[in-house]
Order: structure tokens, then sequence, then C-alpha cells
């Protein structure tokens, strides 16, 4: 009975905070910035302590109930303190007291222990090595050194300014973030799923490997809206990896590549999950911008996984099979029928492309996607006010362990800027390069991956883009370009082993082995790690050169990953040695990398290798 009435009490909370947020963009509710960010806070960090236990052991246990409440009350109490305080604060000109600094105190652990519940105890860790760096710093040796800070000038500045918990992550959660997961969630309701699957599913009919096909383009589509590579692979897995088993794929080989399409689906516009938005913000660029310059990229990335699985099935030999799935529609009665859901989608881009903010966008996009609804079903009642609840429940409980990481990385992103830290860590990555530029992409690179394990894609990138892209930045690296490159492989480190949390959910629904489904991932998503260096050494990639440099980079960009392909699987139309593997590879990175001679380098070897194939 007490934990119906919990959940109905949670259910309700969430409801709230999306209506909430909701009413703040359409213009109802009229908040300033900094009340919406605390509002937005305290209601994530209630939700959190309400859905997830202290520890696992206690779960459900009358301690675990008092603890949680305990922390409830401390976080309403808390941010309720600062949102009474921050205009005094302001009309004194930052003059604070002790209080304040006691309350900001509670407030930065209440912080932890929420991203140590909701994300991570990786991500906690990291948050509070950041916030005990000023207090040791001046015993530090070397470049890593500092003056002191008291503990309450550092939980001011973390608390009451808007450089800390408060600051541009937690804004943009606040606005963009929890905008589009309740967006994806009014899709999931009605419908948008299953159109989907079944426009993936029709598109692929009859071809070898339909299946694994069928899996890349439905990841695709939902994986753009998600936000979450782990979490989407265990929406769509449990449709996908079956599917593929069932093909004649091995569990690992199944599990391998949901885990990477669902990774990739947060690099393709126009919703690249919620990194996406909070990059917008810190480069200051329009969103519209970050798409165009990722647009390439993602579908070379797919393209290279299409490749993948389409010669993993010739050289396994594997026979089309049935459609899961009878559907006797014509593809073309699928779309008239999916209408519903593509007009809202169509909406969103176009408002974005006109310069809209993303969130007014997907408020939009929202509204239209409830008056196609009524128009297609032709029909207006209570179920469909039952699902617009319940989208706008599910919602805004998806962005809750968002919001947390966002919040937590504010400490890190604080910290950096009160101590000077990132200035040293990038003037380390510059040092150790010895200012050559490949070495940096490289060092960062590896950093990137290193420090994105074990975490989500969105606290991945906020911990990146203040720590590592500064560095790129310092070296002449265009801003936009710099905090892509890092995007990117804070979003593979999620199939990166031997921290890699997407492979390890594929692993569980396919019944591999985790380490082999891992390694697997991460060979077929190669592409992806090589991309980052290719878009920075040739402007056509993200679309920012001429016409002529952009089309000749897609071109040849499509023929580069196949041939990445080929490597990574060992056969195009036949098996390959160990040797053409290796020259294949290397064409494919010829053609990835623009210019004249290596596109013609590239193209040599790769017809070379075509025929010499084809007479095998």
């Amino acid at each position: 009975m007490f934990n119906k009435l919990t959940n109905n009490f949670i259910n309700v909370s969430a409801f709230c905070i999306g209506m909430f947020h909701l009413l703040n963009v359409s213009g109802i509710l009229i908040l300033s910035t900094r009340d919406i960010r605390a509002f937005h806070l305290l209601m994530m960090m209630a939700l959190l302590f309400l859905t997830k236990p202290t520890l696992y052991k206690l779960k459900d246990s009358i301690l675990d109930r008092i603890i949680s409440y305990a922390f409830i009350a401390l976080s309403v109490g808390s941010c309720a303190f600062i949102l009474s305080r921050w205009k005094d604060i302001a009309m004194s000109g930052g003059d604070t007291d002790s209080m304040d600094a006691i309350v900001g105190v509670v407030l930065i652990l209440l912080v932890l222990e929420a991203a140590r519940r909701g994300v991570g105890m990786v991500l906690a860790i990291i948050c509070l090595f950041f916030f005990t760096y000023p207090f040791y710093s001046e015993y530090l040796p070397g470049v890593l050194g500092s003056r002191g800070y008291s503990i309450s000038r550092i939980s001011e500045l973390l608390t009451t300014t808007s450089q800390g918990v408060f600051g541009i992550p937690l804004g943009v959660s606040s606005t963009y973030i929890v905008l589009f997961s309740i967006y994806g969630a009014f899709l999931s309701e009605f419908g948008a799923g299953e159109f989907f699957f079944k426009l993936a599913n029709k598109l692929t009919k009859g071809m070898q490997a339909a299946g694994a096909k069928t899996a890349v383009i439905f990841s695709t589509l939902l994986g753009m809206i998600s936000g979450s590579a782990a979490g989407n692979v265990a929406v769509t897995g449990t449709l996908t990896i079956p599917m593929m088993k069932k093909e004649g794929y091995a569990p690992h080989q199944a599990g391998a590549i949901e885990a990477v399409v669902s990774t990739g689906g947060q690099i393709m516009p126009p919703v690249m999950g919620a990194a996406a938005f909070i990059m917008a913000e810190i480069v200051g660029v329009p969103y519209s911008d970050v798409m165009r310059a990722a647009l390439i990229p993602a579908l070379l990335f797919f393209t290279s996984l299409f490749f993948v699985v389409h010669l993993q099935a010739g050289k396994s030999k594997l026979a089309p099979l049935d459609q899961p799935i009878e559907d006797t529609d014509a593809t073309w009665m699928i779309l008239l029928k999916g209408g519903q859901y593509i007009i809202p989608f169509l909406t969103l881009i176009a408002m974005m492309l006109n310069g809209y903010s993303p969130f007014k966008a997907s408020f939009v996009s929202i509204i239209v996607l409830l008056v196609a609804h009524i128009i297609w079903t032709r029909s207006i009642n209570l179920n469909i006010l039952y699902k617009a609840a319940r989208a706008i429940t599910e919602g805004s409980k998806a962005v809750v362990p968002i919001a947390i990481a966002c919040a937590a990385a504010g400490i890190i992103v604080g910290t950096l800027g009160v101590t000077g830290l990132g200035s040293k860590i990038s003037g380390l990555i510059i040092t150790a390069s010895g200012g050559i530029t490949f070495f940096a992409l490289l060092f960062t690179m590896l950093t990137a991956i290193i420090l994105g394990m074990g975490l989500p894609t969105t606290a991945a990138y906020l911990i990146l883009a203040t720590v590592v892209a500064p560095a790129l930045a310092k070296m002449g690296v265009p801003l936009l370009t710099a905090h892509l490159f890092v995007f990117f492989y804070g979003c593979v480190s999620t199939i990166t082993p031997p921290v890699a949390l997407a492979s390890y959910v594929a692993a569980g629904i396919a019944k591999a082995d985790i380490n082999k489904v891992g390694w697997t991932a991460f060979t077929y998503g190669i592409t992806c790690y090589i991309l980052p260096f290719m878009f920075f050494y040739g402007s056509g990639l993200l679309m920012t050169g001429s016409v002529e440099e952009i089309l000749t980079a897609t071109g040849t960009g499509a023929v580069g990953v196949f041939c990445i392909a080929a490597c990574v699987i060992g056969f195009i139309r036949g098996r390959l040695t160990i040797l053409s593997r290796i020259t294949i590879g290397i064409a494919g990175v010829s053609l990835l990398h623009q210019g004249l001679i290596t596109d013609a380098i590239g193209a040599a070897i790769f017809a070379a290798i075509w025929f010499m194939n084809k007479k095998r």
C-alpha cells in the first residue's frame, strides 16, 4: 500500500515538474532564469531521492525512507534559502554571510549525493575531487599548485552565482533538455516507435541482413531522441537483438551492432541528445550550426555501420529471412499513416533552421503532434489526455539523471574557473604535444575517452568541454570543431572497453560475454574514432567549405567508410587476407582525408583490391 502511494506521489510530482517547464516555455509562467534553474534543481533532486535508494541493500526499508525524506527536506530548504537570498546578494554587490556559506556546502553535498545515486559513483568522485581541489591546491607542486581558498569562499561561488551549480549546464537542462525529453516521450506514447520500426522494416525488406539493417535504421531514429546510449539499447535492443540472432548473427555480434548504433544516435541531427544543446550554449552558436556541422560525419558513421552489417552477413553467408512483422501496406501507405509523426518532426527541424530556440521548437512540435494525432485518428477523447499526461510524466522522469549530472558538472566548471585549473590542464596537453597539433589531438582523444568511461554522454561531455576542449582552442582549433572533437569521443566512450556501458546493456540482452560484445562494438564503431581527426583536417566534412568541397568530401568519405568496414570485417566479395585488410584500411583513411593526392591514392588502392578480390 505504501509503495503504491509513493509511486503515485512520484508520478504526480513528475507531472507537475513537466507542466512547470511547459508553462514556462509557453510564456504563461514568467520567472527569472535563476529562479527557473533553482526550481528545476529542487524538483529534480526531490524526485531522484524519491526514486533512488540510499543503498540497494536498504531499498524499501524504513531507514532508507527516513534518509531520503531528510535529503528531500534539505534540498527544498537549501534551494528555497538561496532563492530568497539571490536578490539581496545582487543588490548588495555580492556580499554574503556565513549562513550563505553553510547552506551552500549543504547544497553541494546534496548534489554530490544525488550524482552518486542517479548517475554513478564515478561522477560523484570526479566532482568531489574538483570541489576539494581549492583546499589542498596550495600544497601541490609545480603547475598544479595554486593559492588556497576557504570552503566558505568556494561554496558561495558555486551556489550564489551563475558560475557553479546554477550555471549554463543546469540552464540547458531546465530548458532544452527537459522539453526534448518530454517531446520524445510524446512521440513514444503516441506510437512513433512502432511507426519507425515498420518503416525501417519495410525499407530493408528482402535484403540480406534485413534484421540488422532494420536495427540500424530503427535505433538511429530513436537514438536521436533518447540522448542515452545505454537507455536506447535497453529500449530498442529487446526488439532488434533477438531479430538479429534469429537471422544468424552471433549473440556478441548482435549485441555489438545494437550498442554501436544506439551510441551513434547521439551524434545524428536534428536531435543529438542532451549534450549537443549544452555545446551550442558553451560555444555560443545557434543550435542549427551544431546540427549542420555534425550532419555529414553522422551520416558517414551510420553508412559505415550499414556496410559493416552487410559485409558481415556476406562473410557469414546469411540468407535473407522473412520479415518479423507481416505488413501488407506499401511504403507510401506507411509514410501516409505516419504523417502524424513526420509533420511534427519536420516542424521541429524547420523551426530550428529558421532561428527559433530548440525548446520553443520542441514545444510547438508537441502541439503539432497532438493536433496531427486528432486529425489522423479523427477522434477526441479522454485517452488523448491520459497519453499526454503520461508522456509529460515519463519525459520528466527521464531527465532526472541528466539534470543531476548538469548540476554536478557545474561544480567542476566553477572550480576550474576560480582556480585556473582548466588553463593548467590545457597547458599540460599543449606542452606534452610539443606544439604539434596531431599529438595534441591524440592526447585529447585519449583523455576524452578515459574521462568519459563509466559516464553518460551528457556528463562526459560537460567534463570534457571544460577540461580538455580549451587545450585545442588555445592551439588555434576553431571552437566548434574542438567541442565536436571531444563530443564524439565522449559518445564512443560508452562502447570503449574496458568500461563500455552501452555494450554491457547489449550483452545482457544478447546473453553474450560482456568483453566479447565490448571489443566487437569497438571494432564495428572504429569509424567514429577516425572521423574527428578527418573533420579537423578538412572543413568539407563540417559543411564549412565550398559546395564543391562538401560534395567531394561526402562522396570520397562514403567510399572511405566502405573501405574501413571491409577492413574491420575482412570481406568484400570474398574473404580478404591480412595484408589486403590493412591495405584497404589505409585506403579508407586516405579517402576520408580531404585532399586530391590522398583521394587519388585511396581510390587507386580500393579499385585494385576490389578487382583482385573479384578475381579471387
